[in-house]
């Protein structure tokens, strides 16, 4: 079957993954896409897609059996080839449907180890990959044993978020308790883990037949928790080629994506370097990442992980996959609240910036060089002026908005 003949059914409840959808029209697909009712104003590129069906949703979240209803009663008339999630949310429903309709891809035991941050941790652990230690908030003798034995602070993860939302630190025991109490009968979808000091890494990784054919190195200028619960500028940067920490990243990251199954796709990895030297796993994806990453990543690598992931996923059968040559510079991302609706960054001109934000009530750009010094000054003195000229805080809400 050739690319022209694939149906492909792209599932996003948040405004996520144009490129990936450009990219699929580009390969010949037919493109379907599958988005909440919330989002029918949104621009989707609707020049790269054939039909557009919506969901109704309550603050983006589905009903999952009439989702499955919806797309079995589409496909009586389409014929569905492929099903990717473009956002961490849609990774089980995606499952749910592959097993469903009986259509490749990943089932829903594996997409458990790349949403599900107990599933993850447990399998990492049996496989000797070093991640805090923990506890599932399931049996109350455990988690006394827990309290007992590992010294706070804490962090209290539920178990099917993204990123830092949802996440609150623990001082002591008394505390969690209080906490748990008020989450009643939902404290099984939660995870209680040890809190690390430390600076925090990212792994952006694309994956052909269960091998990593390309991967960049991170690090975050401060740790997403700080940033979303007690309001930062955000700002994550490429880490230095050759340097220990970047190709112990690598190392590591490859080890984990082989263990978890990952076949195909797109991760983002994230983990954590203690105070004495030690990487720990702290979470992973079968996704691009958020916060407009994949921009940052493109500046500095010229791979766009949203079109290389399409290209992977409409593969035509008896064909390779081939990365596009790359290219060696730095790069960083800075995003900031800003109080401003429409904020200008229009002084923001040195030559190196490669990408400019548009979004409402937020400031945001590139920078790339081939010079790491030189994005490190430039990060430096814009961080200091955009706290200046646009910062803002809100306190991040229970569930992700957007």
């Amino acid at each position: 079957m050739s690319a022209q003949n694939l149906t492909i059914l792209c599932i996003s409840s948040y405004e996520k993954g144009f490129e990936f959808l450009r990219q699929c029209k580009r390969e010949g697909c037919r493109v379907l896409l599958l988005t909440s009712q919330s989002l029918r104003d949104v621009e989707w590129p609707r020049e790269s897609i054939d039909e557009i069906f919506y969901m109704p949703d309550v603050n983006k979240e589905w009903n999952i059996e009439h989702m499955v209803n919806a797309v079995s009663f589409l496909a009586r008339t389409e014929q569905i080839d492929r099903i990717v999630a473009l956002d961490d949310f849609d990774v089980e429903k995606a499952a749910r449907l592959r097993e469903h309709l009986r259509i490749g891809g990943m089932g829903d035991t594996t997409a458990r180890y790349f949403r599900d941050k107990l599933a993850m941790r447990v399998l990492a652990k049996e496989l000797g990959i070093p991640v805090p230690e923990f506890v599932h908030i399931l049996n109350y003798k455990k988690i006394e044993e827990f309290l007992n034995t590992v010294s706070a602070p804490y962090v209290l993860k539920p178990r099917m978020q993204a990123g830092a939302v949802g996440i609150k630190k623990i001082n002591n025991g008394e505390e969690l308790w209080r906490i748990l109490d008020e989450l009643g009968d939902k404290q099984s979808n939660y995870l209680l883990e040890k809190f690390i000091a430390g600076n925090i890494y990212h792994v952006d990784s694309i994956v052909y037949k269960k091998n990593i054919v390309f991967a960049v190195a991170n690090e975050y200028a401060k740790p997403p928790m700080e940033v979303a619960h007690e309001g930062r500028v955000f700002a994550t940067r490429t880490m230095l080629k050759g340097s220990e920490d970047e190709i112990a990243l690598i190392k590591m990251n490859e080890e984990l994506l082989k263990s978890l199954g990952l076949v195909q796709g797109i991760s983002h990895t994230e983990y954590i370097k203690g105070e004495e030297g030690k990487f720990y796993f702290l979470e992973t994806s079968a996704r691009v990442a958020g916060a407009n990453i994949a921009e940052m990543i493109e500046a500095a690598t010229g791979i766009n992980f949203w079109a290389e992931w399409a290209k992977i996923e409409t593969l035509q059968k008896g064909k390779t996959y081939k990365l596009p040559q790359s290219i060696s510079n730095y790069a960083s991302i800075l995003i900031s609240l800003a109080k401003q609706e429409t904020p200008d960054i229009s002084s923001f001109n040195e030559p190196e910036v490669a990408w400019k934000m548009n979004k409402r009530y937020h400031a945001g750009l590139v920078v790339c060089s081939p010079d790491f010094d030189r994005i490190t000054k430039l990060i430096s003195d814009y961080t200091e002026r955009f706290y200046k000229e646009f910062f803002s805080y809100q306190p991040l809400p229970d569930k992700p908005t957007n």
